[in-house]
């Protein structure tokens, strides 16, 4: 029999600390090569695409694979009233190929996105970080701020997006969650950059949107949006410019930030410093100076999906909750 988590049973137990952890977790079990999974592959339809994410994990605790199916449709809210991401995942016992559990992914592929961004942001930024730009204030703008909360003690976020409603939104509504943080609208992508800690986009542009004049020395960028071949986010010369990490070079160079300056011959795999497994390992270091510009290349790894996945079943069983079982043939 498997068992069927619904999004409730899933926001009934993953907490941003235990997104934050378990994603931590499963970049250390990468960086041990305890953990792995072919890059994830493309559908792609004329107004979004469908990504299959399959991923296997032994380590630690914890011995499970599964897949995920994931949609990513860009103009979904404005047409349908859905969400732009939407997922499904399937988790597999190893020892004897039964289905555990089927899950609802769209929080659970929310909150593990958000939560590689704090965990990128604990080992790449300066700890003495005070002031973040978040350029986009869709739904991941709010699972990055909550998870980086979590690793640097903010005191202004500027927010910048292309329409002026979401920027609003967004900071009256986290104003009410961090009343000791500053929220600022910010029109103007220049100056929400400009003299920032933190810089986290979660676009989903195809042309660069970051240009290097605004990034001051000391920066660490988390380049969220960029997630499909053709996507990019920053200036090819912004991108050179950084100490790059990557969460894994072959879906990186594909899909990542990093995808179209790769493409086009301007960036070459010896330009990147580390995958972020390996420095959370201490196989390799992360930032080495206060004036190194730092960039965190997230496409989002099966092994973040499976594992969270894992933990919220784990904790519904622990806890005793009742998810439905199903048959499956």
């Amino acid at each position: 029999m498997t068992l069927l988590i619904t999004a409730k049973d899933v926001q009934s137990v993953l907490t941003y600390p235990l997104s934050l952890k378990t994603v931590e977790a499963a970049f250390k079990a990468f960086g041990r090569h305890k953990a792995c999974q072919p890059p994830k592959s493309y559908l792609t339809f004329k107004f979004g695409d469908l990504r299959s994410m399959p991923a296997y994990i032994n380590d630690r605790g914890m011995n499970v694979a599964g897949i995920k199916s994931v949609t990513v449709h860009p103009d979904n809210h404005k047409k349908y009233g859905l969400p732009t991401v939407m997922a499904t995942i399937l988790l597999t016992d190893p020892k004897n190929g039964i289905n555990i559990a089927v899950l609802d992914g769209t929080h659970i592929t929310n909150m593990r996105t958000g939560a590689a961004g704090g965990v990128a942001t604990k080992y790449l930024s300066r700890k003495n970080s005070k002031v973040m730009a978040l350029i986009g204030a869709g739904a991941q703008a709010y699972t990055q701020l909550h998870h980086i909360m979590l690793t640097r003690k903010l005191k202004e976020v500027r927010v910048h997006a292309r329409s002026e409603k979401s920027m609003i939104k967004f900071c009256r509504e986290m104003s009410k969650e961090y009343p000791k943080v500053t929220f600022l609208p910010e029109p103007d992508g220049k100056k929400a950059c400009r003299g920032a800690d933190i810089i986290t986009t979660t676009t989903p542009a195809r042309k660069p949107i970051i240009k290097k004049s605004w990034i001051g020395p000391g920066t660490h960028i988390n380049g969220i949006g960029a997630d499909a071949a053709g996507k990019q986010e920053l200036e090819t010369t912004l991108t050179k410019s950084c100490k790059i990490v990557l969460d894994e070079w072959q879906q990186a160079s594909h899909s990542g930030e990093i995808n179209v300056p790769i493409s086009r011959g301007k960036l070459k795999k010896k330009d990147i410093h580390a995958e972020l497994g390996e420095i959370v390992v201490g196989k390799k270091k992360g930032r080495t100076a206060d004036d190194e510009i730092t960039l965190f290349d997230s496409t989002g790894l099966a092994v973040q999906d499976i594992s969270t996945a894992y933990v919220v079943y784990h904790t519904l069983m622990k806890k005793q909750k009742k998810p439905k079982h199903i048959k499956l043939f």
